[in-house]
């Protein structure tokens, strides 16, 4: 089995997560790669422990990004960062030489995300890739797959979002991604947009335009000692946009909903669209559940597909037990392993998201800015 050794630089919680996904990998069957951790980093050193404690093949452990570069046992780098920190460690990891698998948004604006793509140029013999879990999920898979069978006719109508609850309440304290000059102009659209663009983008489903009303609810929140800060981002986002059906060249409405405060919502993804030969929907709200409605004309019906272990990427878990957030997590590594090995994703809806994808949220999430600032629609 090939082995690729990475290097981790950010070591929080999706940093730990992939820590977790590349411990398991013999849960994965059929992998003909997998991933070593050989160095970490971060500039909390309390954060190296974990990762010391339970990888031996580390062999470096540092707060300095710039010594785990200067290996030559490293591939590749997984880089979960602050988003004022995009550009310049990107730029560096793939200016090494090394693969990048990197959180979104892939810069915290848009010139940032510029300077990001140009490197990918200069640079045709690295690998990279963005994250983005939810299209993991069996049910989701399914969609996919029957999107690229043209199971649903013409498109009429695709409604996707990313919503949780936590900002609710409004005593937790402030952290950077609530802060403009860490997160960006962006807010939530950079921190969770991505999740709701992958699968449409994969589909071919890019916006022409956009109308976004965005919303910053909780304006001010405590920091560490207690005292009340401005917390200037955006909370909510929601974009009504103009997209095509390849299939056809027919114009239809595409909504996009990214929500820090959705009462009700913990971490919920959820993805529908509605054509004139069916309709599906999935919500991570009940992960395991499909509606499908499949229309010949006559009665419509939803049916109710209740769906378990049944990945892009078979493992050991039998098929009757549930799919989490973990195996999620597990199947992005696995997609993005296979890609950089294989060449190709194991099929459409089985990939990472690509630069050129990231690069049009940016378009996307730039017009979204100006389109709440001056109540206009903007082309993308």
């Amino acid at each position: 089995m090939k082995t690729v050794r990475f290097g981790v630089i950010g070591l929080g919680l999706m940093g730990r997560e992939f820590g977790s996904a590349a411990a398991r990998w013999c849960h994965l069957t059929g992998m003909n790669v997998r991933p070593e951790i050989v160095a970490v980093c971060d500039v909390n050193s309390d954060l190296l422990r974990w990762f010391e404690a339970n990888f031996p093949t580390i062999a470096l452990a540092t707060t300095d990004y710039r010594e785990l570069l200067a290996l030559e046992t490293v591939d590749a780098v997984y880089c979960a960062v602050p988003h004022n920190l995009h550009e310049r460690l990107y730029t560096d990891i793939i200016a090494a030489g090394k693969h990048l698998m990197g959180e979104k948004p892939f810069g915290i604006d848009k010139p940032a995300n510029d300077a990001i793509m140009r490197c990918v140029a200069e640079h045709p013999g690295v690998f990279v890739r963005c994250t983005s879990h939810f299209p993991f999920f069996p049910p989701m898979q399914r969609l996919g797959r029957m999107i690229e069978d043209r199971a649903f006719g013409q498109i009429i109508e695709v409604n996707a979002g990313f919503l949780h609850a936590s900002d609710l309440d409004p005593d937790k304290p402030i952290n950077w991604k609530r802060m403009v000059e860490i997160n960006g102009e962006y807010g939530c659209m950079g921190d969770l947009g991505m999740h709701p663009c992958h699968v449409p983008f994969r589909a071919g489903w890019w916006p022409r335009t956009v109308r976004a009303v965005l919303s910053n609810i909780m304006k001010h929140r405590p920091d560490k000692q207690g005292n009340l800060v401005p917390c200037n981002t955006w909370d909510n986002a929601t974009l009504l946009c103009d997209a095509v059906d390849p299939a056809t060249g027919e114009p239809f409405p595409m909504t996009l909903r990214m929500q820090r405060v959705s009462p009700g919502d913990t971490d919920t993804w959820y993805f529908e669209v509605k054509g004139t030969r069916g309709a599906g929907r999935w919500s991570a709200t009940n992960p395991r559940r499909l509606d499908l409605l499949e229309y010949s004309g006559g009665e419509q019906a939803w049916q109710r597909i209740d769906m378990g272990w049944q990945p892009a990427f078979p493992g050991i878990t039998g098929g009757i037990f549930e799919f989490g957030f973990t195996d999620a997590v597990q199947q992005l590594w696995a997609a993005f392993l296979y890609e950089l090995t294989e060449g190709k994703p194991k099929s459409r809806f089985a990939g990472c998201v690509t630069p050129e994808e990231v690069a049009y949220s940016h378009r996307l999430f730039t017009a979204a800015l100006r389109s709440h600032a001056e109540g206009t629609t903007e082309t993308v």
